[in-house]
């Protein structure tokens, strides 16, 4: 089984331009590829994830990975997916949030003796002189045609900007550059992007003919990851600063039954033949491909040690009530009124909640437990001995937990 074919084994490939061309590249280890990045905040998150493994399956084949940073289409922002318009950055927040990532590559791509580039559009975008763009770029571009895509569909009810309507044209012309400095020859991206590389791949062809050779391939990868890349409080990041070693593990522990397989198949590393005898796990069994999902991209993202101590902190969670690595927050002297503190600014404290009138609903409706007991009174109250040692372990639903203790 060639790359291509585990590929779409895996369940990534969606839809490809070329597609006996593009098999032949990656299954020889010929494609120069490229996937882009928009720096939006200073860490990639598990939306990303999928993007990330794909770089390191194509690359371990042979084939030679571009990580394209979007300093430059940074300035206008994508809008697919969105409603509104992205607040604008300034260039300090680019390009620390480019920095950022190229941290955080480095953990899944092999940036060495050019192997792999990471490259930053803003080195060509943000030179262009815009009457040469338009004479340029422009002849090659239906008005009419770039209505019909999606990503600008979605937004017309609600406004879309001039400035945002250039997105499709500067992300055409990246690939469009790319061809032409690096010899890249084919670009991945989520489904939500196809129209926006369909131009890319159709502008190098009108420009430099149509033997050009520049092909596109779409995967699941934004539909998919984008819905990984949230939860009810907000994004996974692969930050440990941003999301610990443990919450990350459990964030993977707790998908959906429904999903836990595909999330094997799509996102790790382990052979075909082992998952595909998991396929017919039910149950019980389903826990443990839950345990083998979390404790892979972990070790992934964090390292072997971050994720054994995460595998055991969880397993001691449910087992014990409790769990040394468990990610902690301190109770100072003052957050006792009269040797006690209660439910609500425990929740509160322990950043469970964003405020008290949610964490009076968490309560309300049954969503809070101090080590594994049920709490459904808000006037319930916590004496500073209970925080002594190890403390307690704090609650909220079933994918929320915090340790508490007292200094």
């Amino acid at each position: 089984m060639g790359i291509y074919e585990e590929l779409q084994a895996r369940g990534l490939i969606a839809q490809v331009t070329d597609e006996e061309r593009i098999r032949d590249l990656v299954n020889h280890g010929k494609a120069v590829f490229y996937i882009g990045f928009d720096p939006t905040a200073d860490s990639l998150h598990v939306g990303h994830f999928m993007a990330l493994c794909l770089m390191k399956r194509l690359q371990e084949a042979g084939n030679k990975p571009i990580a394209l940073i979007g300093g430059g289409t940074g300035y206008i922002g994508d809008p697919s997916g969105r409603t509104d318009m992205r607040s604008m950055m300034t260039p300090e927040q680019i390009q620390h949030n480019c920095d950022c990532f190229k941290k955080q590559m480095s953990k899944f791509i092999d940036f060495s003796d050019g192997k792999a580039l990471m490259v930053n559009n803003a080195d060509w975008l943000l030179d262009l002189n815009y009457v040469e763009v338009l004479r340029e770029v422009g002849p090659h571009f239906s008005v009419n045609r770039m209505l019909t895509a999606e990503c600008y569909k979605q937004r017309m009810e609600k406004g879309l900007s001039f400035l945002e309507f250039n997105y499709m044209i500067m992300q055409a012309y990246d690939f469009y550059a790319l061809f032409q400095k690096y010899g890249c020859n084919l670009q991945f991206g989520g489904d939500d992007q196809w129209s926006n590389m369909l131009a890319g791949t159709e502008l190098i062809r009108r420009k430099l003919g149509e033997d050009a050779g520049a092909m596109t391939i779409t995967l699941l990868l934004n539909s998919e990851g984008k819905k990984m890349g949230k939860t009810q409080s907000g994004a996974v990041w692969l930050d440990e600063n941003k999301t610990s070693p443990f919450e990350f593990y459990q964030y993977w522990r707790n998908v959906a039954d429904a999903d836990v397989l595909k999330c094997i198949r799509m996102l790790t590393f382990l052979p075909l033949e082992e998952i595909d005898k998991m396929d017919s796990w039910e149950g019980a069994q389903l826990n443990t491909a839950k345990e083998i999902l979390a404790y892979e991209l972990t070790k992934l993202v964090h390292g072997e040690e971050e994720a054994k101590r995460a595998q055991e902190s969880a397993r001691a969670l449910f087992s014990q009530g409790n769990a040394a690595e468990m990610p902690t927050t301190e109770l100072a002297e003052g957050d006792f009124a009269d040797g006690t503190i209660d439910i609500l600014s425990m929740l509160v404290k322990a950043e469970l909640v964003s405020s008290r009138s949610e964490a009076r609903r968490t309560v309300e409706q049954g969503g809070a437990s101090v080590d594994g007991e049920k709490v459904t009174d808000i006037k319930a109250v916590f004496a500073k001995d209970t925080f002594a040692g190890e403390g307690v372990i704090l609650k909220k639903g079933k994918k929320k937990f915090r340790r508490l203790v007292a200094k």
